[in-house]
């Protein structure tokens, strides 16, 4: 079995025990103490091929200057990268997950990134220090419980003309959590919507994942 093959095989049994292997756990029920040895699975080289990182921060068209909230962060695999766009701006990586949150840390100190700043959110809220120019969200939407209730929050976090970019695995992508677990990109507009956001934007360049931004009403 190659690598890739064992990757998909390790997340499908995780899945199966209850544990979600996406970006990074959005909830307090799974158990990722050990960042050092998720980072292996979340940063694998092999994840850029269908990610593409670049080319979704290149979509996002951030200013140097942007502050971007990069929720659910887990090991950083989106943080450092925004981290070098915006390089005059701020990057708060914020996982709910304390191992995660030390590991994030660590990392934005050893990279030389003075502009990631690791937060420790809520289930409930983001807990973002400041107004943000973008949210980004990867492979986190299905975690979140009370969608409606905590996007309303988190619009109240956003500058005038702030953005919630949403990336999450299309119902037909091999990849990802069991199909009962994920949401159709027309039930996440709908809750958006109601939660005060309207499209914005949506690409179709990723192989495995919907991409949608919003703005706010």
């Amino acid at each position: 079995m190659n690598r890739k093959a064992a990757l998909t095989v390790i997340a499908l049994v995780l899945f199966a025990a209850g544990h979600v292997l996406a970006q990074s756990p959005h909830t307090h029920q799974h158990g990722f103490g050990d960042a050092q040895k998720w980072a292996k699975v979340f940063d694998d080289p092999e994840r850029d091929a269908w990610q593409k990182p670049h080319e979704v921060i290149q979509a996002l068209g951030l200013k140097p200057d942007a502050v971007v909230a990069d929720v659910g962060a887990g090991t950083g695999y989106f943080a450092v990268r925004l981290a070098h766009v915006v390089t005059q701006g701020r990057v708060y990586a914020v996982d709910t997950e304390a191992a995660m949150v030390k590991h994030l840390a660590g990392r934005a100190k050893s990279s030389g990134l003075p502009n990631v700043v690791a937060v420790h959110g809520a289930p409930d809220d983001p807990r973002i220090p400041e107004k943000a120019d973008l949210v980004l969200l990867v492979d986190v939407y299905h975690h979140i419980d009370a969608r409606e209730r905590y996007f309303a929050k988190l619009a109240a976090m956003l500058k005038p003309g702030g953005r919630v970019a949403i990336i999450d695995f299309r119902m037909d992508s091999p990849h990802g959590p069991p199909r009962a677990a994920r949401v159709e990109p027309e039930r996440v507009k709908a809750e958006l919507g109601k939660a005060g956001f309207d499209v914005a934007q949506e690409h179709a360049f990723l192989k495995y994942q919907y991409f949608i931004v919003f703005k706010k009403h």
